[in-house]
């Protein structure tokens, strides 16, 4: 038990100790490594002071490591909640600068959008342990009992405002991807009831198919650690849909033919992908949902797996069109990065390398196929990066697994598992989806009028611009219209 009569006379013990750490760390000579010491004295000092007085003693292992695990999962939750930057930054940048605003806008809300209606009935509806098809129990997170939620209590298992605030950041990226692929055409208020929708509804039904302590799909065996599928294949089925359903731009096919419309900035376009690559590790490493010795091994196979989506994704580009294509080697990095999600703990390095740059030789063929011969218009590509990898990805689960895939003799049953939650999974998103599209477009309307198009969404839908005072690229007049981008 610390006292305050003994708390005194170890705090210049301390304090000689850490001179030594500070000094063998800064070297002796140097007068003011004492100094170095004393904010990291009192840091400490303070929590022993505070957990004295909270209690009869210091923590025991127990308790200390659920707090560790409390505070590391909060951490990879603020780092998935920063991708929303990230998916910001890389959707503006590859979309026309008319409708800057308008993208900025929707990254922006649908989080907090995403936060409420999973807060309200999302995550009672994904994790509540009712049955195995949804959960019907602890909406607006009412319920004082963790297993509710399915959680063992603290601190054998997370409090359930971190496991909440975790689960929460992951449901905003599955509306978040959405808005990529319908960006340039929609109505923002048709894209906001559809992630409500999305978000309440449909992922945390397929969710908890998986992730729940009664899934139906986990029992049966199928594997998505990090939700390859159950995020982002979900968020690519909606985004698909919407994108076809909306149908392309102006000016997008002349003559049966796709035709290009390139971004406006490159610069945010890359930073984007830089976020959402540092975002990553908390998306899958966060995801053990403790703080042990798996965390930097995930972390590790989920960086060598976005390098190599990268590199082949660049590769494959500067050989097929002879050059190469900073488009494309974005979107080989978060190619790979997708891919991995579902595997990340159960592979090695090798097959993690694999694993992405297969995703990254993939996503440069799914986005001409998509574009040219499907001629469904995704602006930023985001069907091909989070559905066509998602689903690479969660399939690899059954070919690279160390324990159950097929290359390592786990046989055939892990890949028919994974094959089993792709169509289910994908199978009810698009009906979900279809159904969520059509009932708004025949009520509110999901397209913006011609002249607002052309005109762009940022002054259309917000009544603003992004680069007010800035002179507008002569070469890039608005595509399939008289009126100059703005």
């Amino acid at each position: 038990m610390i006292s305050a009569s003994n708390r005194p006379d170890r705090f210049p013990d301390l304090l000689q100790f850490l001179q030594e750490l500070t000094q063998s760390v800064f070297g002796r000579r140097n007068p003011w490594t004492w100094a170095a010491c004393i904010p990291l004295a009192i840091a400490i000092v303070s929590v022993f002071s505070f957990s004295a007085s909270a209690q009869d003693g210091p923590p025991d292992a127990a308790t200390l490591k659920g707090i560790l695990d409390a505070i590391w999962i909060t951490i990879a939750a603020v780092l998935v909640i920063f991708m929303n930057a990230g998916f910001g930054m890389l959707e503006t940048g590859f979309c026309r600068q008319k409708n800057a605003v308008n993208i900025l806008s929707k990254n922006l809300i649908v989080f907090a959008l995403a936060t409420l209606i999973f807060w309200a009935v999302g995550y009672s509806f994904m994790f509540a342990t009712d049955n195995s098809f949804i959960g019907l129990s602890g909406f607006f997170l009412g319920s004082d009992d963790p297993g509710t939620y399915g959680l063992d209590p603290f601190p054998a298992g997370l409090p359930v405002s971190v496991a909440f605030l975790f689960q929460a950041a992951f449901a905003g990226t599955a509306a978040t991807i959405v808005s990529g692929a319908v960006a340039e055409r929609i109505r923002f208020d048709a894209f906001l009831l559809f992630s409500i929708l999305l978000v309440g509804i449909s992922y945390p039904i397929t969710g908890h198919w998986v992730w729940s302590g009664n899934a139906w799909l986990g029992d049966l065996g199928f594997s998505d650690f990090a939700g390859s599928t159950v995020v982002h294949s979900v968020g690519g089925w909606a985004a698909l849909m919407g994108a076809a359903i909306l149908g392309p731009r102006m000016g997008k096919y002349e003559g049966g033919q796709a035709r290009a419309i390139p971004g406006h900035n490159m610069s945010i376009a890359t930073l984007g992908c830089l976020i959402l690559w540092i975002g990553w590790f908390g998306f899958n490493p966060g995801s053990v949902l403790a703080a042990d010795e798996t965390v930097p091994y995930i972390a590790l196979t989920t960086n060598l797996a976005a390098a190599a989506g990268g590199v082949v994704a660049t590769m494959t580009s500067w050989a097929t069109s002879g050059k190469p294509d900073l488009s494309m080697i974005i979107n080989g990095i978060l190619a790979g990065l997708v891919g991995i999600t579902a595997g990340c703990d159960g592979v090695d390095f090798f097959g993690a390398v694999i694993v992405g740059g297969i995703a990254g030789l993939i996503v440069v063929f799914s986005v001409g196929f998509i574009d040219s011969v499907l001629k469904i218009d995704d602006p930023v590509g985001a069907t091909s990066v989070h559905l066509v990898c998602g689903m690479w990805g969660t399939l690899a689960v059954g070919l690279f697994n160390t324990e159950s895939g097929l290359f390592y003799g786990g046989g055939f049953q892990q890949v028919i598992n994974q094959f089993i939650g792709i169509a289910t999974i994908g199978g009810m998103t698009v009906l979900f989806s279809t159904i969520f599209w059509y009932a708004l477009k025949a009520t509110i309307g999901i397209r913006v009028e011609a002249d607002e198009e052309s005109m762009g969404l940022d002054v259309g839908e917000h009544g603003m611009e992004a680069y007010s005072g800035f002179m507008k690229d002569s070469t890039m007049m608005g595509v399939g219209s008289s009126t100059p981008e703005g």
